[in-house]
């Protein structure tokens, strides 16, 4: 019997298994997540923005645990320090679920008997349960991740957008590094909090913006982009700094000028 047989021509063949490797290497690339995200939000604008347009932005707003009860039943004041990432883990809750459950308390655990924390985003808000000059209960009990850090929840719901929630996140936690002076070395993952007494004390939390539940890759990404944000509310302010030296020098300039003047006109007695 005839065996039928064709070859296929070398620079084909090279072509083939180039194409298959380099599909098979985009497929397993630690940078495919962020060079997505990257791609879908595009680049931040490089130029100076008003803290309180910035603000706006954020769509914010205030829904306080009641005083004295639950997660402030204590009082205890809190200069912040840093500012914790996590993330719900909670895929039917969103923001204003999260805010109804911490009002009556429905969250138990922490030193004080109830979990808080300052702020939940999910992709179209902000919620803020309690002050950033309180201390809260979601990262390390009594350690410095409760005692110094603002809590920072990104929300997990089905339908949510879980690329506008990073960006909103990313704002949000770039106000609270201006307002409060916080450096950008202080933004940290829940992971970077120790809880004493786990089996696994470092929580793999935020999952999503972690590598085999460690921070990598992707949470340098995220907290460079926490900082370019952080930089255009630094250069705004530079801005306003030179234009107010801009115009006192003009105003000086003029003094002279007016001074000088005056001394010329009394010289040649034009007045």
């Amino acid at each position: 019997m005839k065996q039928l047989g064709f070859i296929i021509p070398p620079a084909l063949l090279a072509l083939t298994l180039l194409i298959l490797s380099s599909c098979n290497t985009n497929r397993n690339a630690p940078t495919s997540k962020v060079g997505f995200w990257e791609r879908e939000l595009g680049a931040v604008a490089n130029v100076p923005l008003n803290p309180s347009d910035a603000q706006k932005e954020l769509n914010l707003k205030v829904d306080l645990i009641p005083e004295g009860k639950y997660g402030r039943r204590l009082f205890r004041e809190m200069k912040p320090q840093y500012i914790t990432i996590h993330s719900t883990q909670n895929p039917t809750g969103d923001a204003y679920a999260h805010a109804k459950a911490l009002n009556r308390g429905a969250l138990r655990g922490g030193v004080c008997g109830y979990l808080c924390w300052h702020f939940t985003v999910q992709d179209d808000t902000i919620i803020q349960h309690i002050p950033t000059s309180e201390r809260g209960e979601h990262a390390d009990f009594d350690g410095p991740g409760n005692r110094y850090s603002i809590g920072i929840e990104m929300c997990e719901h089905q339908g949510n957008n879980q690329i506008a929630t990073l960006e909103r996140t990313a704002k949000l936690a770039a106000s609270l590094m201006y307002h409060h002076q916080i450096p950008v070395d202080n933004i940290r993952a829940h992971y970077h909090w120790p809880r004493e007494g786990y089996s696994t004390p470092n929580k793999n939390c935020p999952h999503f913006l972690l590598e085999d539940g460690r921070p990598g890759e992707t949470w340098r990404w995220f907290v460079g982009r926490i900082n370019q944000h952080h930089s255009r509310l630094v250069k705004f302010d530079e801005a306003v700094r030179r234009q107010k030296q801009n115009e006192e020098e003009a105003r000086r300039r003029k003094q002279m000028v007016q001074r000088f003047w005056s001394k010329l006109t009394d010289i040649i007695g034009l007045t």
